[in-house]
C-alpha cells in the first residue's frame, strides 16, 4: 500500500507553490510539544482550564433544545453579529451590523481577504517577522513581499511604510498586528495606528489588521485597534479563539458594507457555511453569561502568569538576555546573546530538558538570520508552577550551550 501511495504522489503535478511547500514549524511543535512531560511554551495555546465549559455547555442546550437550525446548513447568525457590534464599541470602533463577516476562526477571515485582494505575484507590505500562519496564507500567490523593520517599543517602522508608498510601490494590502504582536509582542504605539490609517486612506491601500489578542491587555484600559481610526481602509480581523475556545472555530472580520457580499462568495466556496451550531452557541453563550466578567477573569490570570514568567526570566536566564513586559497578548519575545543558536537550543532543550519554545528564525519572512538567536515563549497555556519550572529547565540548556 505504502509503494502505491509513493507512486501516485509522485506521479500528481502538483501547483508551483504546493511543490515547496512542507510543513511550518509550528505544526512540528504541536507535535513535539504534545509529548508526555513535556512542559511547553511553543505555541499561542489559551489555558483549557480557563475555558468556560459549563457555560457554553448550557448554551449548547438552549440552542439545541430552541433552535433547529442550528445544526442545519444556514445563514450566519444576525444575533451574534449584533452581540460583535457591541464587542467592537467597546473596543472603541463604531461599526454596524451590515459591516460584520461571521468566519471560522481569524485565520479563515485573513485567508478570505487575501483571497479578494492579492493577485498571483502581487505585493504585499508586511513586517520582516510575523505570524507564520499568515506567512502560509500568502504562500499560494507568490506574492513579492515588502518589509519593514519592527520597533521593539512602539511596532511597525511608519517611517518605512511612508518611504514604500512615497516611493509608488502600491501594494495589494499592509498586514498589521496593533496588539500584541505575534512573535515580537510589542503593541502599535497610538500615533502609529492613527498614522497608518491616514497613510491607507491617503495611497487607498487596504489594511489588514489581525486583532486576535486585542481583550487580552494587562493595563486599566485598551488602546483602540487602528480600524477606530478609518471606517474604509481597515478590515479588522477578530476572534473568539483567545478568549473562549478555539475549538468554537468562530471570528469575523468588520469591513466596509460594499466588501461584504464578496467575502460571502469566497466564503461559501470555502465551507459552505458550516460553522452554524458554533456561531448560535457563542450568541447564546452571550446572551446567557457575562462576557465582561470572563473576560476580566482571564485578563487576571494570563496577567499572573506573564508576571510569574518575567521573574523567572529574571532569576534564571543569563544577565545578556533582554526581553520587554509585554502590555497584550499571550507571549514574551526573548533576545539571547548572538551566539546562541535558537534552533540547536531547541533540540537541546526538547531532547535533554524537556522544554519547548519556538525559535526566533521560524517568524522571518526573508529567511535570513534575523530572529537566530531569539526565542518566542507563550505564557497562557502552563500554570505558574509549570512555567517556574520550564524557565529553570531552559535556562539549563542555554547554560550547557
Amino acid at each position: 500500500m505504502s509503494n502505491t501511495l509513493t507512486t501516485l504522489t509522485e506521479d500528481v503535478t502538483l501547483a508551483v507553490w504546493a511543490r515547496a511547500i512542507g510543513p511550518s514549524e509550528l505544526q512540528a511543535m504541536l507535535s513535539a510539544a504534545s509529548r508526555p512531560g513535556i512542559i511547553s511554551f511553543a505555541l499561542g495555546l489559551p489555558a483549557p482550564e480557563l475555558f468556560p465549559r459549563d457555560a457554553l455547555l448550557r448554551a449548547a442546550a438552549s440552542v439545541l433544545a430552541d433552535d433547529m437550525r442550528s445544526l442545519q446548513y444556514g445563514p450566519p447568525s444576525s444575533l451574534l453579529k449584533r452581540q460583535i457590534v457591541g464587542l467592537m464599541e467597546q473596543r472603541g470602533v463604531a461599526c454596524h451590523e451590515r459591516q460584520v463577516f461571521l468566519t471560522a476562526g481569524a485565520q479563515q477571515g485573513m485567508n478570505l481577504l487575501a483571497r479578494l485582494l492579492l493577485e498571483p505575484g502581487g505585493e504585499v507590505l508586511v513586517e520582516e517577522m510575523i505570524y507564520p500562519g499568515f506567512q502560509q496564507v500568502i504562500e499560494p500567490y507568490r506574492p513579492n513581499l515588502l518589509t519593514v523593520r519592527t520597533d521593539s517599543a512602539t511596532g511597525m517602522g511608519i517611517s518605512a511604510v511612508e518611504s514604500i508608498l512615497g516611493r509608488g510601490l502600491r501594494p495589494a494590502f499592509i498586514y498589521a498586528m496593533s496588539c500584541g504582536h505575534n512573535p515580537l509582542s510589542v503593541s502599535l504605539s497610538l500615533w502609529k495606528r492613527k498614522r497608518l490609517a491616514e497613510l491607507a486612506r491617503e495611497y487607498r491601500i487596504p489594511i489588514i489588521e489581525d486583532d486576535a489578542y486585542g481583550f487580552l491587555y494587562y493595563a486599566e484600559s485598551s488602546v483602540p485597534p487602528i480600524k477606530a481610526f478609518d471606517d474604509q481602509w481597515v478590515y479588522y480581523v477578530g476572534s473568539f479563539s483567545k478568549t473562549l475556545a478555539p475549538g468554537m472555530r468562530t471570528g469575523w472580520i468588520v469591513a466596509p458594507e460594499a466588501l461584504i457580499s464578496k467575502l460571502s462568495i469566497v466564503k461559501e466556496a470555502s465551507d459552505i457555511d458550516t460553522t452554524t451550531f458554533s456561531q448560535r452557541t457563542i450568541a447564546a453563550f452571550l446572551e446567557m453569561e457575562d462576557f465582561n466578567a470572563h473576560l476580566a477573569a482571564l485578563r487576571l490570570e494570563y496577567r499572573k502568569r506573564r508576571d510569574t514568567m518575567l521573574h523567572s526570566l529574571r532569576d534564571n536566564f543569563p544577565p545578556e538576555a533582554q526581553w520587554k513586559v509585554p502590555g497584550t497578548g499571550v507571549f514574551i519575545w526573548v533576545e539571547l546573546p548572538g551566539e546562541v543558536n535558537a534552533a540547536a537550543l531547541l533540540k537541546s532543550a526538547i531532547e535533554e530538558e524537556r522544554v519547548a519554545f519556538i525559535p526566533g528564525g521560524a517568524f522571518s519572512v526573508n529567511r535570513n538570520h534575523q530572529g537566530a538567536s531569539c526565542l518566542r515563549l507563550n505564557f497562557s497555556n502552563s500554570s505558574p508552577d509549570l512555567i517556574e519550572e520550564g524557565i529553570k529547565r531552559l535556562s539549563r540548556a542555554i547554560s550547557r550551550l
